[in-house]
């Protein structure tokens, strides 16, 4: 199979794709029997006038002899013969007195699942929060002004957190598991081009029916799902897991227990850290949300070719670093065409997130803006951030009025220390409600002092990003895990507790759905691996 990296296409060339790598090649048309696209990004820099491109990686195949057709390229070090990878199958043996049991239902735990139910080892899951349907019920509900359940609402419940954001599929990690990662997530209905876009993303309307339809592959495949199942307590004997209890009273045995509770499962960091599990305070980031208008980014990165419909709408990655204070401020989880929402999971406390659909058409742009937190800032025992992220959480939660509206200020009084100008750029499109507030009051000081430094330069990079009718919407709080439960690197256990496999964003081991479904996948294979 031949490869061509770095292809760059025109974005406004609507030839045919094989006809496009025919030429590239050099070759008739005809010689072209698959191409298959690998990735696909953009590049919107500008050289002299020329056009945004596309850029491909295409995997090639031609009817002619591959070493024939790479002898006329042989200088261009774009182009080259690829072997078929090769996919490692491990085929356990060994029989295991109990089930495996999975607590959490997010990208880690379903991914665990998955694995080990296609490998024959049909696992039991518990999900402290509601299957999704009955799940986005209940947010809308509490959108609306309506109660907020505790167990079922943006950070609790069937998909996890992820599965209400822009359901960005975007990573840093590298890992061939990715690959099998997004062939479940489009054998269970999202679309195929998350398989090769550069910044792929499923939308929170489309993942919805995704984790459902993984969800039924599991139970077809042997697997069990228990909904409001709480993991209340772990049963330890001899430095071993050997059971869980569910709801403060239905106990099962069992030998190995899969924990990917979520960033957010704090009644259950604090249980784990009662019975003794190894776990460490770690960094993590705060801050608000910044909205703008979807245009304002688009032409920001497009220029005069905004609003082509051949075009994505644009996303943006800004930062900011001062080295004397040893601060950053950084955008996070950017969702084009999307909406910040309610994302609470505590009652008497207010968090936001952002969210967008698959179309990302709500013509507004929202993103984090957040400021790096270490343990010297909040306390450097393992439940520490977590009051810190509690402390602030209830600070907007009165700011906002006691009721979960959220408090809101233009950018222009943040920067002067005012507050009360209403006359935004765009509508706040957070749910319940807003309530004009000093964004000081419910932020630490080192977080307002970065945020202040860093508005000015984002503006300079963005024209527009800092104008002072653009509204900034607290807090932000739960960017990822505030600690971590310490795993053995070889065999993804905990280091004291056998049995126990701590995984995803919540084990403070990853960061996003694919990042944290590779782990559950990773540690899936360790314990297969142990079966042979």
């Amino acid at each position: 199979m031949i490869r061509i990296k770095n292809f760059n296409v025109p974005f406004n060339d609507v030839s045919p794709i094989d006809v496009l790598v025919a030429k590239r090649l050099k070759l008739p048309p005809q010689a072209i029997s698959e191409v298959v696209i690998v990735r696909k990004g953009i590049d919107a820099r500008r050289y002299k006038g020329a056009p945004i491109n596309f850029v491909y990686i295409l995997n090639v195949k031609v009817n002619l002899a591959e070493k024939k057709v790479l002898a006329k390229l042989r200088h261009d070090k774009n182009v080259e013969i690829i072997s078929a990878e090769k996919t490692e199958v491990i085929k356990p043996t060994k029989v295991s007195k109990y089930r495996p049991i999975i607590v959490g239902f997010g990208p880690a735990g379903m991914f665990s699942a998955l694995t080990l139910a296609k490998n024959g080892y049909a696992p039991i899951v518990f999900e402290r929060g509601a299957d999704v349907d009955t799940r986005h019920r209940d947010i809308e509900d509490f959108w609306q002004g309506g109660a907020l359940k505790k167990n079922s609402n943006v950070q609790f419940g069937e998909g996890g957190a992820g599965t209400f954001s822009d359901g960005k599929l975007t990573t840093r990690i590298n890992d061939s598991k990715i690959s099998d990662v997004l062939d479940a997530f489009v054998e269970a209905g999202a679309p195929a081009e998350i398989k090769y876009l550069h910044k792929p993303h499923i939308g929170t309307d489309i993942l919805r029916t995704v984790v459902k339809n993984i969800r039924k592959k599991i139970i077809s495949l042997g697997g069990e799902i228990h909904f409001n199942s709480l993991v209340t307590d772990i049963i330890i004997k001899n430095d071993a897991v050997v059971g869980v209890e569910i709801n403060h009273k239905d106990k099962y045995d069992c030998s190995e227990v899969f924990f990917g509770i979520g960033h957010s499962a704090r009644d259950t960091y604090k249980m784990l850290f009662d019975k003794g599990l190894s776990m460490q305070a770690k960094p993590f980031a705060v801050g608000v949300r910044i909205e703008h208008p979807q245009d304002l980014i688009d032409k920001s990165q497009y220029g005069v070719d905004a609003g082509n419909p051949i075009l994505p709408v644009s996303d943006y990655a800004v930062t900011y670093n001062n080295k004397q204070k040893g601060r950053s401020v950084y955008s996070f989880c950017m969702c084009p065409g999307g909406q910040v929402v309610a994302a609470a999971s505590e009652i008497g406390r207010v968090v936001v997130n952002g969210m967008s659909n698959y179309k990302r058409d709500s013509g507004i742009a929202n993103s984090a803006l957040l400021v790096n937190v270490t343990p010297d800032d909040f306390g450097h025992n393992v439940l520490d951030g977590i009051a810190f992220q509690r402390h602030y959480e209830e600070m907007a939660f009165i700011c906002g009025g006691k009721n979960y509206h959220a408090p809101v200020q233009t950018v222009g009084d943040f920067l002067q220390h005012k507050t009360g100008s209403d006359n935004f750029l765009t509508e706040p499109t957070y749910k319940p409600g807003i309530t004009l507030c000093d964004l000081h009051d419910c932020l630490p000081n080192f977080t307002t002092e970065m945020l202040e430094e860093a508005l000015p330069y984002f503006d300079k990079k963005i024209h527009g990003f800092a104008d002072e009718k653009v509204i900034m919407t607290g807090v932000e709080m739960r960017s990822s895990a505030p600690c971590r439960i310490v795993r053995n690197r070889d065999n993804y256990m905990s280091i004291n507790v056998a049995g126990f496999y701590p995984i995803g964003e919540g084990a403070g081991y990853a960061g996003g759905i694919m990042s944290a479904a590779v782990d559950g996948v990773n540690a899936a294979y360790a314990y297969l691996e142990d079966k042979i």
